[in-house]
């Protein structure tokens, strides 16, 4: 074997180890990115293009860490239907992160605690458009509610009281 071959070999050996520590360290980081109680997965929220207290709401989400995609549908009646979200419990944009609905108006940190806890429920809504709700802020102007969980039987529990 001559030099020249030996030093190929050697690089190609020496890069073959290089990109699997890469991969490996990759694989680690990720799984401490998610592991980590302030990191958190894409955000999907299904809005009207025209709604700008659901632009409020986003805004919201992202100055709390979240990334944040929107698509704006003319009807989001399908998407809610899609996760058992009924009239009584609904309000204007729906949001899916990590495989929960999140229903209007929710506090970002009411989302962290439920992608936190994760407990077996379809998702969380703030139901209606509450005053002084992320989104909603109308000057000193605050209605009282409630988050609630809702699962696929039609129960919904008390998550959190504003």
């Amino acid at each position: 074997m001559t030099a020249n071959t030996m030093k190929k070999r050697m690089l190609i050996g020496t890069s073959f180890a290089v990109g699997i520590l890469a991969i490996g360290a990759i694989s680690v980081g990720s799984m401490f990115y998610w592991q980590n109680a302030d990191a958190v997965p894409l955000v999907m929220v299904y809005k009207s293009p025209t709604c700008g207290c659901c632009k409020n709401w986003v805004k919201h989400l992202e100055d709390n860490g979240f990334e944040v995609t929107s698509v704006d549908l003319q009807d989001v009646s399908s998407i809610k239907q899609q996760f058992g979200i009924t009239n009584n419990i609904a309000s204007c944009h729906t949001a899916i992160v990590d495989g929960y609905a999140v229903e209007g108006h929710v506090p970002a940190q009411d989302v962290k605690r439920l992608l936190s806890e994760k407990p077996d429920v379809i998702g969380i809504s703030a139901p209606g458009m509450p005053a002084g709700s992320p989104g909603m802020e109308m000057g000193n102007r605050y209605d009282r509610y409630s988050v609630i969980t809702f699962d696929k039987n039609g129960n919904v529990e008390i998550f959190s009281q504003y």
